[in-house]
C-alpha cells in the first residue's frame, strides 16, 4: 500500500528497505517526514553537512535528472511529474548509453550477469 509523505507525495518503499539516505535540508526535519519514517520502520541516514560529495552517486543522478529533464520540461501536477520521472527512469535504465558502461545501459549490464 502506498504511504503518504510530506507535500502530498506518495511513495512505496521496497519491502526490504530499512534505510533511507537524506541530506540536511530543513524539509527532512519536518515532523510528518520523521513520523512517516517511523511508521514505515525505516532508519534515516543523514549525509555529512556541507559536504555534497559525501553521496557522489546520488549527486550525479540528481544532476543528470536536472540537466536532462527538469531544466526543459514543464509539469502541471505531482502526478504529471511522477509520470515524467517514471518515463525518464525507463529511458535512463533501458535506452540512455553510459560511458562508464562502455556505451551500454544498466539493463544491458544486468542481463550480462
Amino acid at each position: 500500500m502506498a504511504q503518504p509523505l510530506t507535500l502530498g507525495v506518495t511513495w512505496r518503499p521496497p519491502a526490504n528497505q530499512k534505510y533511507l539516505s537524506s541530506d540536511n535540508d530543513p524539509l527532512f526535519q519536518y515532523h510528518r517526514w520523521k513520523a512517516n519514517l517511523r511508521v514505515l520502520d525505516i532508519e534515516e541516514i543523514k549525509s555529512v553537512p556541507h559536504v555534497p560529495m559525501s553521496h557522489p552517486f546520488v549527486e550525479r543522478l540528481i544532476g543528470s535528472i536536472r540537466q536532462e529533464l527538469l531544466d526543459h520540461t514543464l509539469f502541471w501536477s505531482a502526478t504529471d511529474l511522477e509520470n515524467k520521472l517514471r518515463d525518464y527512469q525507463a529511458y535512463y535504465n533501458e535506452d540512455r548509453t553510459h560511458s562508464r558502461r562502455d556505451g551500454g545501459t544498466p539493463i544491458d549490464s544486468a542481463n550480462k550477469k
